[in-house]
């Protein structure tokens, strides 16, 4: 396989829409998620991000990118204002829905209509869940972390509820994703299902999967 190769004044001259598709490509297949918000005022808010990543255990937290506020975000106004927002994972059902969201709606417009999407309120929080997503985190915000090169921002979450099907939940806690139908994203537009290869053992010095390595 030939590879092509871009250097960096390359890639910064390039068109800039297939720049922003050919790096977001290049950073590999990304956890994919709809973001739930609601204002003061209870309008609620539905947009769907890729950049969800693990932050740790103890205590659960997670994280994600939202991209510069040059433009009204919000998703991002809604999370200062009322310290709370729900993860929703898309599935195949709902994909087509989910990538709706992405349009740029007026604050006024919900995208949960727009989308033909079903608000479901859980007691006790103030955000809104997707009712179509089978895995559902409801989150409160920790941390906005400014990152001054591009103007984006880091949001950090704490899980305070979390919702997944009883049957992909196994009994050391793994959560099988493949099983609950979770969808993996690739660039800004493309889609994926997953196929597991397997489950490894805990690595350690000198054992590779399992088997002693001389």
């Amino acid at each position: 396989m030939n590879n092509t190769v871009f250097t960096y004044n390359a890639i910064m001259e390039m068109e800039q829409r297939y720049r922003a598709t050919l790096i977001n490509s290049a950073g590999g297949f990304k956890s994919l998620a709809l973001v739930g918000t609601r204002n003061k005022q209870g309008q609620p808010n539905l947009a769907i991000f890729n950049s969800f990543f693990h932050v740790g255990a103890h205590p659960p937290l997670f994280g994600f990118i939202i991209r510069p506020d040059s433009v009204d975000r919000h998703t991002l106004n809604n999370i200062l204002e009322t310290a709370e927002f729900t993860v929703n994972h898309v599935h195949a059902g709902i994909y087509e829905q989910a990538h709706h969201t992405a349009a740029r709606y007026p604050q006024e417009v919900s995208e949960f209509n727009a989308a033909e999407l079903t608000e479901l309120h859980v007691n006790g929080f103030y955000a809104p869940f997707v009712a179509e997503s089978k895995i559902r985190i409801g989150a409160g915000f920790v941390r906005r972390v400014d990152i001054s090169e591009n103007g984006t921002c880091m949001i950090i979450g704490r899980i305070k509820h979390l919702s997944v099907p009883g049957e992909c939940l196994q009994e050391d806690g793994f959560l099988d994703l493949e099983k609950a139908g979770s969808l993996t994203g690739s660039g800004l537009d493309s889609y994926h299902t997953t196929h597991t290869l397997g489950r490894l053992p805990y690595a350690k010095p000198g054992v590779m999967a399992g088997v002693l390595v001389k």
